[in-house]
C-alpha cells in the first residue's frame, strides 16, 4: 500500500492535484494481468480502455477523475500525454497496481514503455 501512495503522490505531482481515495475494491473490475487499464468513475473498466500494446493509445470520452491501473510485467510503464500519438507526457510510471485518480480531462493518450 506504501509503494501506490508513493507511486501515486509522484504522478498526482506531475499531473496535478489528485483525489486521494480510490473505488472501493469489492466495487472495482479487475484490469488483466499484462494491462494498463483506466477506471470509469464507477470502478468499471471499458474494454476500450484495456491496453496491452507499447506505443501510444489516443483516448477518446476519458474524462473527469480515473484510477489508471498499471497491470503489467516485467518492469513495464505507462506515461500519461497531453497530445494525441504520445506527445508532451509524463515521467513513466512503473510501479504496479493502483495510482490515485486524477483529472483526465487534459489527457489525449497512454503511451505503454518497456
Amino acid at each position: 500500500m506504501r509503494k501506490i501512495a508513493t507511486a501515486a503522490a509522484g504522478l498526482s505531482l506531475a499531473l496535478g492535484a489528485g483525489l486521494a481515495t480510490a473505488p472501493a475494491a469489492h466495487a472495482a473490475t479487475p484490469c488483466p494481468s499484462g494491462a494498463v487499464c483506466i477506471r470509469e468513475t464507477d470502478g468499471s473498466i471499458l474494454s476500450r480502455n484495456i491496453f496491452y500494446s507499447y506505443g501510444y493509445h489516443n483516448l477518446s470520452n476519458v474524462t473527469g477523475y480515473r484510477v489508471i491501473v498499471n497491470n503489467q510485467t516485467g518492469g513495464a510503464g505507462f506515461q500519461v500525454c497531453y497530445e494525441y500519438n504520445g506527445g508532451n507526457c509524463s515521467d513513466v510510471a512503473r510501479d504496479t497496481g493502483e495510482y490515485a485518480p486524477y483529472n483526465m480531462t487534459p489527457i489525449d493518450s497512454v503511451v505503454l514503455v518497456r
